[in-house]
């Protein structure tokens, strides 16, 4: 019980440590999370960087802009869990953003929790809006979204190298009316 009661502090002392950095203030239009719980004994440099790419891959999804996607995924970025149709790199990202603010052009994205750990960084996210545009042919009735997702991200030199991401598609199919519930 020491021991986790000393992690959990540890961790705390380094998010308020991150959170306050003047890197993160340098950027304060990004996505700042609700949680980040990092090794107690990680570098704080390391865990800063690797925060720095998932909030800016955060924010591109909530902003669609195509040019902190570009900050935040490796030159030889991997997604691996590809769904069918989409283009590999960093292509699929921009696409899939595109077609997702096409759908729902409120989006709004929340970091519900980061876990720092190693080379990697596990993001909780909630999406949320209202679908007032078109997805797959079906056109948005101003239906509201709220669903979550989960991500984990392997960062080298500061930019996510792979990912390996999980939504709750069958909630927003739901929500915008294109599977029963």
């Amino acid at each position: 019980m020491r021991t986790l009661i000393s992690g959990l502090l540890a961790a705390a002392t380094l998010t308020t440590t991150l959170l306050s950095s003047n890197s993160m203030a340098a950027e304060p239009a990004l996505i700042t999370p609700k949680v980040i719980i990092a090794d107690p004994g990680s570098n704080p440099a390391q865990v800063q960087a690797q925060t720095l790419a998932a909030r800016r891959y955060a924010t591109f999804w909530a902003s669609g802009d195509p040019a902190l996607a570009h900050e935040a995924l490796a030159g030889d970025f991997m997604d691996r869990a590809l769904p069918p149709g989409r283009p590999q790199g960093i292509a699929g990202p921009l696409a899939a953003s595109k077609a997702f603010h096409d759908a729902v052009p409120d989006l709004q994205c929340e970091v519900q929790q980061l876990i720092v750990s190693g080379d990697r960084v596990v993001s909780h996210l909630r999406f949320t809006g209202h679908f007032t545009g078109t997805f797959n042919g079906a056109q948005g009735k101003g239906q509201v979204v709220n669903f979550i997702a989960t991500d984990i991200y392997r960062i080298a030199n500061g930019q996510i190298a792979e990912n390996w991401h999980l939504e709750d598609n069958l909630t927003f199919l739901q929500q915008i009316g294109v599977v029963a519930q």
